[in-house]
């Protein structure tokens, strides 16, 4: 008799409970994380199984046991799980038991598992993302602690060569506690930027043997940074069925409110893929700005322009993420990553730019 099992899975230890094609459940069983105690553990189950397990912070190396042992887990979402599950109390006995009947049920919400070569790349990848932003954060303080006492360099750019030259020069001006932490933030900056060209050089050793990488950068905008972000956080781009599948997991689809005939555009989902969200409205920030300059490319085509939803309020601050849906559904295989059917796919920024831009915010 074929066997569903849950997994409830924790930082130290994970919880196991089988239901048979009855519905009936077995004991649970609690298997610390030990890596030797799990392996044995799952050796013990039946061969080929199927293990429905939550897509937790430490979900990576449980899936990688599991079909090393040569099992079938099945990553789901966890709050679509809950949501499903419809419990009135929670336990980690239920929990599991909870994800194996609906493993048995085929209502399961399951979600992609990422190959292990490629969730250790995004790793890198998102090393980066991090780097980059703690640069941010110490630029910041910087900035603050010499305009709290009137520090005024020069030039557009504080932290270029000719800029920390001048800024070496009056750091004797702030009180000596300030002076000493931007010279420790400085030293920071530089350590910071080191890390971060280290990341990128191994990100570019990755990107040259991927043809994915060189067709993303024929996208208008996309440059080296940006194709690594969408190429490593797509993943496969064949497991979403059309363009509008991709752009709702990168989060550039807005809530729908319909009824009686009166629909109402709510707010971007927040459940999404953060990275790839940011990276596609990075993307369509500078296709807005360089509305004219981009309006037609080298053959005299008009740019993609793949744009469905409509117009935000004036004053809703809401217009940003189309620009990026668009370029998205270029770079979806339905809509045509080669040149001719790139060029064809012209409907999402050039058409209603310029009414987005009327309706759009001045700063």
């Amino acid at each position: 008799m074929e066997q569903f099992i849950g997994c409830d899975a924790h930082k130290k230890f994970s919880v196991f409970v089988a239901v048979n094609e009855k519905g009936q459940a077995g004991e649970a069983l609690r298997v610390a994380h030990d890596r030797e105690l799990y392996r044995e553990f799952l050796a013990r189950l039946p061969p080929h199984s199927s293990i429905a397990v939550e897509a937790s912070g430490s979900y990576s190396w449980l899936v990688d046991e599991m079909e090393r042992s040569g099992h079938r887990p099945r990553l789901c979402n966890p709050i679509e799980a809950k949501r499903r599950m419809a419990a009135t109390k929670k336990t980690d006995k239920l929990d599991a038991r909870g994800l194996a009947i609906l493993l048995r049920n085929g209502t399961l919400p399951e979600v992609w598992i990422p190959p292990s070569e490629l969730r250790d790349q995004r790793e890198l990848l998102r090393l980066r993302i991090f780097l980059v932003h703690l640069r941010t954060r110490v630029k910041n303080r910087i900035h603050g602690t010499l305009a709290r006492h009137n520090v005024l360099i020069p030039g557009a750019d504080l932290f270029g060569v000719a800029a920390r030259l001048e800024l070496g020069g009056r750091l004797p001006e702030p009180p000596v506690h300030s002076r000493e932490a931007v010279e420790q933030e400085l030293a920071t900056l530089d350590f910071l930027e080191i890390q971060i060209e280290s990341a990128e050089r191994r990100l570019e050793a990755i990107m040259k043997v991927s043809v994915e990488a060189d067709l993303l950068k024929t996208l208008p905008c996309v440059g080296t940074v940006l194709s690594m972000v969408l190429m490593l956080e797509i993943g496969r781009v064949d497991r979403f069925p059309t363009a509008a599948h991709l752009a709702s997991y990168a989060g550039l689809v807005p809530r729908v409110h319909s009824s009686g005939g009166h629909t109402r555009m709510g707010q971007i989902c927040r459940n999404v893929n953060r990275n790839l969200k940011w990276a596609f409205v990075e993307t369509g920030n500078p296709i807005v700005i360089n509305q004219r300059r981009l309006s037609r490319n080298s053959c005299g085509a008009p740019v993609s322009t793949n744009q469905t939803r409509q117009e935000p309020s004036e004053g809703s601050g809401r217009g940003w993420p189309p620009f990026g849906r668009g370029v998205l559904v270029d770079a979806h295989p339905a809509a045509g990553l080669s040149r001719a059917a790139w060029l064809a796919a012209s409907s999402f920024v050039s058409a209603r730019v310029s009414a987005f831009m009327r309706l759009a915010p001045r700063g």
